[in-house]
């Protein structure tokens, strides 16, 4: 079989083999750096990132299934479906967010190989929040408040805790069963502070770094009115994804330092459709490559507007795709219908039947 016809497809066993493989921290560390290099490299003349589209609805469930799609031009195109769906662990012990996530040779259209995007968002979204982290907080971070102990709250220690020297992380969440359960979670991290329930009111007062990740309904929120911070608190604010939800009061928002992994979505799904567009601060790809501005924000109190982007996408489905061709993982398999004559789309179907008589 010509390679040109076979697609990879890298399926949950696969992923998890890659990572029982190279290491959960080689992982997260590979992942940080790539994304790291990704916004410095990153030009949008080569790289074209729409704002993800798709449905959201509140019947049969609250939920949405959207697509994100990113072209790379003359090279390939990264299409991620999510779907969002926040009572999914109660009602059929899923994750609250599925996903898969494909790539297409941009010269031809052949699909180049699809993975299981689960465990890759969770990855990716820890990795996120760990380098706006690098850049926005402050150098010496010591303890890590989460609001939302859910599956994303797992990265995001893991993925920060890479970078800064977690002494206590304390953690709030209305289901007490996800507080009890975390530590567990927590298990395979090689992280020496264990995770202490708190009240919000504690969280903000002594966090150095605060995630959010909830699933607070839209038009719910915020999650908290009043508040005392440090002055240097950075927040990473995972939960808005949804058109009406947010997770921070505005009051919050027009104290601090507000930068948007993506404008264009944030203004659509974040915390920054509250906000007036002229008092939203500069991207994720400008504090990158600005010093300046990451001294700045690394002294005051700062929120990373993380909406999830399709750069980050891209750069876990092809960091994985690149360990599965080394470990030789994944499945190649002929997905997409050939024949040997190009023009003929019965052209498989003749050699079939030929083939039987």
């Amino acid at each position: 079989m010509n390679k040109n016809q076979e697609s990879t497809i890298i399926d949950s066993t696969a992923v998890q083999q890659i990572i029982r493989k190279k290491g959960l921290n080689t992982v997260m560390d590979d992942l940080i750096d790539r994304l790291e290099k990704a916004l410095l490299d990153y030009s949008p003349e080569d790289t074209h990132i729409p704002t993800r589209s798709g449905f959201n609805y509140k019947k049969p469930f609250l939920g949405l299934v959207e697509w994100m799609p990113l072209m790379k031009k003359g090279e390939e195109v990264i299409i991620k479906v999510v779907g969002y769906h926040p009572e999914n662990p109660d009602l059929f012990k899923i994750p609250t967010i599925l996903s898969t996530i494909s790539c297409y040779d941009a010269h031809t259209g052949h699909l180049n190989y699809l993975v299981d995007g689960v465990l890759l968002t969770a990855l990716r979204t820890g990795a996120s929040s760990a380098v706006a982290s690098k850049l926005m907080a402050s150098k010496n971070s010591k303890v890590l408040g989460l609001i939302g102990c859910g599956a994303q709250s797992v990265t995001q220690v893991h993925a920060i805790s890479r970078l800064f020297g977690i002494e206590e992380i304390i953690i709030y969440d209305t289901d007490q069963n996800s507080i009890a359960s975390l530590k567990d979670r927590l298990a395979p991290i090689d992280i020496a502070a264990g995770p202490k329930s708190a009240s919000i009111e504690e969280i903000l007062n002594r966090s150095d770094i605060l995630c959010t990740a909830t699933s607070i309904a839209p038009e719910e929120g915020p999650l908290f009115d009043t508040y005392q911070t440090k002055a240097h608190l950075h927040i990473n604010a995972v939960g808005a994804d949804f058109p009406g939800k947010f997770e921070l009061p505005l009051s919050l928002l027009e104290k601090a330092y507000v930068c948007p992994d993506f404008l264009e979505q944030a203004l659509i799904e974040g915390e920054c459709q509250q906000m007036d567009p002229s008092k939203i601060g500069p991207t994720w790809v400008e504090v990158a490559r600005n010093a300046d501005l990451q001294e700045k924000y690394q002294l005051g109190l700062s929120v990373f507007d993380s909406t999830g982007w399709a750069l980050e996408d891209q750069v876990v489905a092809n960091l994985f795709a690149e360990y599965a061709k080394e470990l030789g993982l994944g499945k190649a398999m002929k997905i997409e219908s050939f024949s040997e004559d190009e023009k003929n789309p019965y052209g498989s179907l003749h050699q079939l039947i030929h083939s039987n008589q």
